[in-house]
């Protein structure tokens, strides 16, 4: 195996389009070294990105957003004192994936190219509308979260791209985003469904909505008819029951030893009315109980 410690994006760029056989970038390293000591994977190139000038700063944007760095980890965006405010959800998501000693490790941006359709961070960060840069030799463009995994362990990065940016965009006015999972025990467990759900609101009335959902499909599935069905309303019971239905019939599950497809599917509807009003209730200002 030829591990390489590049101190910049053209270095890992070049070092990653020479390479052949099996290539994997290492920023936190708690999917790809467990997947090495498991036997699973056994990368013929490591690049290991963590010596890059800015891959570990949280800054914000010129017009308000947020540029979060390829190995910041989930710690590190819990931590950051502004981050959290504009987009709970987004940070909630990626506090769930493992323990607090994973959590100074972990990153987004390994939670999304790990392309797990059970992710916790992808779900949150696709209601967002985040997008990431992918770099590789015939130079940069930005894709937006959803297009990056294609399939369980499969992503869109052809030879030689790696991502090189997380960009959230400005929270606005009057918005409001939240993730919520069910998992069988209570702590460090892979989600049976997860729903994020973006909204911004005028006066009592949502105005644009974004709903994504995990676990119950080959990727992670933005799901515009769920979007559809509560936007111009006040959330009302209609709403919420139209939101539901839209969410259940997105869902394509497979049967296995975490939920039937029954079950995914019923609870996939629920999470997204819970995690709706959770929004909801954040773009009106108004404290989580």
């Amino acid at each position: 195996m030829q591990y390489h410690t590049p101190t910049s994006f053209d270095d890992a760029i070049a070092i990653a389009a020479q390479a052949t056989g099996t290539t994997r970038f290492l920023a936190g390293g708690t999917d790809v070294l467990v997947q090495m000591r498991a036997d699973i994977l056994t990368p013929d190139t490591l690049i290991n990105v963590k010596g890059i000038n800015g891959v570990n700063q949280i800054t914000r944007t010129a017009d308000g957003g947020w540029q979060i760095g390829i190995a910041v980890s989930g710690a590190e965006m819990s931590e950051h004192p502004d981050l959290g405010g504009d987009w709970p959800g987004v940070v909630e998501a990626t506090d769930l994936i493992g323990s607090t000693q994973v959590q100074g490790r972990c990153t987004m941006v390994g939670n999304l190219c790990n392309a797990s359709p059970a992710a916790d961070a992808v779900p949150a960060m696709v209601a967002a509308g985040i997008t990431v840069t992918v770099t590789g030799p015939d130079g940069a463009r930005e894709v937006a979260v959803e297009d990056i995994p294609t399939g369980p362990g499969k992503t869109s990065l052809a030879t030689g791209e790696m991502i090189t940016a997380v960009t959230i965009p400005p929270r606005g006015d009057n918005g409001g985003d939240a993730y919520l999972r069910f998992i069988p025990r209570t702590e460090m467990d892979i989600a049976v469904v997860g729903c994020g759900v973006n909204l911004r609101l005028d006066g009592d009335t949502i105005t644009e909505a974004r709903v994504a959902l995990g676990a119950v499909a080959p990727t992670v599935r933005l799901v515009a008819d769920a979007a559809r069905a509560i936007i111009g309303t006040t959330l009302d019971d209609a709403a919420l029951a139209a939101l539901a239905e839209a969410a259940s019939a997105a869902c394509s599950p497979i049967d296995d030893k975490r939920g039937t497809i029954k079950f995914r599917t019923h609870v996939a509807g629920v999470l997204a009315q819970r995690a709706a009003k959770i929004a909801y209730a954040r773009a009106k200002g108004q404290k989580d109980t």
